[in-house]
């Protein structure tokens, strides 16, 4: 009972209109959540890896998509870093060091956080979701 009383206290001191009680629902604000996955902004150099050494240092764990049509982010190999300046544009890196993003590529599609696929024409790069 006691435990009840105190959450509905504080459930009381922690809503908007205690702290200001001439605010109404029409001037509460919400900060809008972005649609746009935090993978939708991996671009430049990029190391992709399927060693287990490496698993820990990737900010994600990717799935390698056989077909584009159900890819999350459709991948363009750039031959220059400098070109690499748009989301689904990759410059692959030689190691984790030169890297801008370190990924993990895992064989089950479960266990991964987003899919790619490789695209050879740079205009069809971006991000699916």
């Amino acid at each position: 009972m006691l435990v009840s009383l105190l959450l509905s206290l504080f459930s009381f001191l922690w809503h908007p209109a205690a702290i200001n009680p001439r605010a109404n629902a029409s001037e509460i604000t919400i900060n809008p959540v972005s649609r746009n996955p935090e993978f939708c902004n991996i671009y430049g150099s990029v190391f992709l890896t399927s060693d287990p050494k490496y698993k820990r240092l990737a900010r994600y764990t990717v799935y390698l998509e056989p077909e584009e049509a159900f890819a999350n982010l459709v991948v363009f190999k750039e031959e220059n870093k400098l070109f690499a300046d748009n989301p689904g544009l990759w410059y692959p890196a030689s190691g984790y060091d030169f890297a801008d993003h370190v990924l993990f590529l895992t064989t089950n599609r479960a266990f991964a956080d987003f899919s790619i696929y490789y695209t050879k024409s740079r205009s069809f790069a971006g991000c699916r979701e």
